[in-house]
């Protein structure tokens, strides 16, 4: 079975490899899968001096949350693709001052660090901006941000960065990314998954329907739940995978419906099953608008129809509903290890424009 999802992004499945689960991007046509994960205590004070100092305090660096708007400037010395969307969500309810950190020597912006949630949130949902100048900074930084922003004896959301595509190849990019991931790993963090972020643009060609499968809308919730439940069995989603260490499949699915798909904009009636010409379910696929982009929210070919080629079919037809829509961009995402599923996407002309990395606490 293919499965997809997209926002932070659950997964398809694809035969002849088994449980192939790929999440979608998530909010921004990010990957959803940057979804915060709370319960477990940590200690978040580890690794400071017993007397309370540090190189930091003798250096004149001060480490405190922006004041508001007006500081945003500042914020944004980093460049960095999310500080265009920053004072929207400010204004939505997405962020909060007290959640954008910065270290600073001076007006010189040594480092920064914010959350983000969900409208309607009470505590950050995702640790999606982080930057530093050196991992020592970095890592001071955010340990005094994560012990006033996560509260107190719960596990910090996980981290969610875009990289470049190819940044393991180019130097100054592996750098920067493995200083970001070292500052992180020093606080008690350890990557999770790195995903392929991509994108299909208007022009593109979408081929015609097959006609070896009929689509029809969801009849109710329900029915939503069933099918994202039997798409869990033998995923390879790393989430997904995560989430059956600690509940049943029905469980997951909830969590993941409840999370994600419940705060689509866009109408449930874009939302699509596949079916074989006797009406039995083979898939399904969730077109949908977050609150930043058009996205193919999750697509999946059941366990007992993969390795038929439907999912060809099914990520069509979920791309033909938004172009129908005259959007500027679709958006999604699968992990790295999801070879079949990015091949599946190539298929169609989605591009691989950037990667992103999920870290998580224990």
């Amino acid at each position: 079975m293919l499965l997809l999802r997209v926002l932070p992004t659950k997964g398809w499945r694809l035969n002849p490899i088994p449980g192939i689960y790929q999440r979608g991007p998530g909010r921004t046509g990010r990957p959803k899968g940057f979804a915060g994960r709370c319960g477990d205590r940590i200690d978040l004070s580890a690794g400071f001096p017993p007397d309370g100092s540090d190189d930091l305090t003798r250096t004149d660096v001060t480490l405190r949350p922006i004041t508001g708007r007006d500081e945003l400037a500042l914020f944004n010395r980093f460049p960095y693709v999310l500080n265009e969307e920053l004072e929207d969500d400010l204004a939505a309810g997405r962020r909060r001052p007290e959640w954008l950190w910065v270290a600073l020597r001076g007006d010189e912006l040594l480092a920064r660090v914010a959350w983000w949630c969900r409208v309607g949130d009470d505590a950050p949902f995702l640790m999606d901006v982080f930057d530093l100048e050196s991992v020592d900074v970095g890592e001071q930084l955010l340990r005094k941000a994560l012990a006033e922003v996560v509260p107190a004896g719960t596990r910090p959301p996980e981290y969610g960065r875009f990289i470049p595509p190819g940044w393991r190849e180019d130097d100054a990019s592996r750098r920067v990314v493995e200083d970001r991931m070292t500052a992180t790993e020093r606080t008690g963090a350890a990557l999770f998954v790195e995903r392929l972020r991509l994108e299909w643009r208007p022009g593109t060609p979408i081929p015609e329907p097959s006609g070896r499968l009929a689509f029809r809308p969801f009849h109710d919730t329900d029915e939503v739940l069933d099918l994202m439940t039997r798409v869990m069995d033998g995923t390879l989603d790393a989430h997904s995978r995560d989430d059956l260490t600690r509940m049943p499949a029905r469980d997951a699915a909830i969590r993941h419906y409840e999370d994600e798909l419940a705060h689509y904009r866009s109408p449930r009636d874009w939302w699509r099953v596949a079916t074989l010409p006797d009406g039995e379910p083979a898939g399904f696929v969730t077109p949908a608008r977050n609150d930043y982009n058009a996205v193919i929210g999750y697509l999946a070919v059941l366990p007992e129809h993969r390795g038929n080629g439907h999912i060809d079919d099914i990520l069509a037809e979920g791309t033909r509903i938004l172009a129908a829509q005259d959007v500027p961009r679709i958006r999604a995402a699968t992990d790295v290890g999801n070879v079949p599923m990015a091949k599946a996407f190539g298929r169609l002309g989605y591009v691989n424009f950037e990667r992103a990395i999920t870290m998580t606490w224990p």
